[in-house]
């Protein structure tokens, strides 16, 4: 266990709201649906696996029974390997929710063999940040009508690790590298909740604030593939070395929960957080021409056709 891990103290109830969370059948996700609940939230669980969601979704349910003026968890298939499931997806929820408070980018993968999506992205590139840009583009108007709104995403300290490749950023060109693969994925989520505060500025829009954080290292499946990527057993090593430095799946999402509802942070926007508190970022993730330029090619990979921050509340 760390020595210091920061928590987030708000008594704020989330009555009334509707947050949507994307890969919360396990790990942190799981806890940040399991916290936005107990709040009194409708929490849509975005998930892959739907067995998997279903039954976590019992889980929070059982443990949480005892709890009064919880809220209501919806199971949802998600598949963000996919970006017509992303758009299905979507498409229900602006045809079924009327509001959307809270949205957590939150699932995610580390270090898998080389891989393309659906749509042939890089594995990681492709799930970690193109179906999370389109999810929050095909959604963001249905968000800015229910302001106060607030959108959080997952990246990790890893985004320090190596730079953005524009030039080839799915691997085509030059050998696959999957940390290296990992962390151009991680950098991109922090630019990505830069720019988008940015362009939220731009177009003078109020009320819907953005965050990226690095969650800490944390017990939890998202390491599954280290024994693939790099040698046998390299999960069960790297485990035993960080075992001092890990933090429980609960510990791990608390700067999730911070940023998705703490009064402290409802006027800050665009920001990077770690242990409920904001932190500089890597040079490289405050780098405008950076932030432009993949916001840019975002459009282009998921073949966006509409202005979110114009656009009537529909993902057509």
């Amino acid at each position: 266990m760390p020595l210091f891990s920061g928590r987030c103290y708000s008594t704020v109830k989330l009555i009334g709201k509707t947050a949507i969370i994307t890969g919360c059948n396990t790990g942190i996700g799981k806890e940040a649906a399991k916290d936005f609940y107990k709040r009194g939230a409708r929490v849509i669980m975005a998930c892959r696996n739907l067995d998997k969601a279903e039954e976590a979704k019992n889980d929070i349910e059982e443990a949480c029974k005892d709890f009064k003026d919880t809220g209501k968890l919806v199971v949802q298939q998600c598949d963000l390997s996919s970006l017509q499931s992303v758009r299905d997806f979507s498409q229900k929820v602006i045809e079924n929710e009327p509001q959307i408070n809270i949205l957590v980018n939150n699932a995610g993968i580390m270090m898998c063999p080389k891989g393309t999506t659906e749509d042939g992205f890089e594995m990681q590139f492709g799930t970690n940040h193109l179906s999370h840009f389109l999810l929050t583009m095909l959604l963001l108007p249905r968000i800015i009508n229910s302001q106060p709104a607030r959108i959080v995403t997952v990246s990790s300290k890893a985004h320090i690790r190596y730079d953005m490749n524009f030039e080839d950023l799915n691997y085509t060109q030059r050998n696959y590298n999957a940390a290296e693969a990992y962390s151009q994925s991680k950098l991109a989520n922090v630019l990505f909740s830069r720019e988008l505060a940015a362009k939220l500025k731009e177009h003078n829009i109020q009320g819907v604030n953005t965050y990226s954080l690095h969650p800490g290292l944390i017990k939890t499946e998202l390491g599954r593939h280290l024994d693939e990527s790099l040698f046998r057993g390299a999960r069960r090593v790297i485990g035993f070395i960080l075992k001092p430095f890990m933090k429980t799946p609960e510990l791990g999402a608390q700067t999730t929960i911070y940023c998705a509802l703490d009064e402290k942070c409802a006027d800050e926007t665009g920001l990077y957080y770690s242990d409920c508190a904001v932190v500089q970022p890597d040079r490289k993730a405050l780098n405008d021409e950076y932030a432009k330029k993949l916001w840019e090619k975002s459009i282009e990979l998921v073949k966006l056709n509409f202005n979110p921050f114009t656009a009537s509340v529909n993902t057509n």
